[in-house]
């Protein structure tokens, strides 16, 4: 990596500029915004650049925010409501949504071709809402069906899964080998949910994000590059369109 000029990052769908500045003094890599010049890495003459754009993922919620209080980026509103009309991410594709009222059953939610058909018994209850307790109810057949077939792939076992509701993380896994992962991973197509089961099942074997890791994660997913990229450009979007 060039230390010279501007430097470009994808952060969370969002396209920021920085500056490489290596320092004598600093003793650890450090983040620096200023109203002015904007972002700037800080880095130790030893500091090996390749690690820069993982550091900047690690605290892109931090980046983001800083920058958007100062006036570099402009983050997309979370706050509009859902409506029937509207559509939404489910596995990849976009659903139309249609509200029914329904008098004579509870409350339901079924696909239908390129609809979402929610079909409400209750009233004055938020869409938005009924949504996110439908995504999370089918993230969590969905994924720990994938988790348990993948584990088996991977060669590991692990230890409780949870599904959550993280801002800034699609994934994880615990010292314990407990894994958590966000239900918001049912809008993305299903070979980049695979994409991080696997991840957070190589962290099993390798607590790390070294060379290793990264092998062993090519080996159960060769295409990992394309959809870490994948999440990166997209992020943004999708938390913005069902937020929670």
């Amino acid at each position: 990596m060039n230390t010279n000029g501007k430097q470009k990052a994808i952060l969370d769908g969002q396209t920021i500029s920085y500056v490489v500045k290596r320092s004598p003094r600093a003793r650890y890599a450090r983040l620096e915004v200023r109203p002015q010049s904007g972002l700037a890495v800080v880095i130790p003459r030893s500091y090996d650049v390749s690690r820069i754009p993982e550091l900047l993922n690690e605290k892109r919620r931090w980046i983001l925010d800083k920058l958007a209080k100062l006036g570099h980026i402009n983050l997309p509103s979370a706050g509009a409501r859902i409506k029937s009309g509207d559509t939404i991410p489910y596995l990849g594709r976009n659903l139309r949504v249609v509200r029914r009222k329904n008098s004579r059953q509870n409350d339901s939610i079924q696909v239908k071709g390129k609809s979402l058909v929610v079909s409400l018994n209750s009233t004055g209850v938020s869409l938005r809402l009924i949504l996110e307790s439908w995504y999370r109810r089918e993230a969590e057949k969905l994924i720990r069906k994938r988790v348990d077939d993948l584990s088996r792939k991977v060669g590991v076992k692990f230890g409780r899964l949870t599904i959550r509701g993280a801002k800034t993380r699609w994934g994880s896994c615990s010292q314990k080998g407990n894994l958590n992962f966000n239900w918001k991973l049912l809008m993305v197509p299903e070979p980049i949910i695979d994409y991080v089961i696997i991840h957070e099942l190589a962290h099993l074997k390798e607590m790390n994000h070294s060379k290793k890791f990264w092998h062993l994660v090519g080996q159960h997913c060769p295409e990992w590059r394309r959809y870490r990229k994948w999440l990166k450009v997209h992020e943004a979007k999708l938390s913005a369109k069902l937020p929670g």
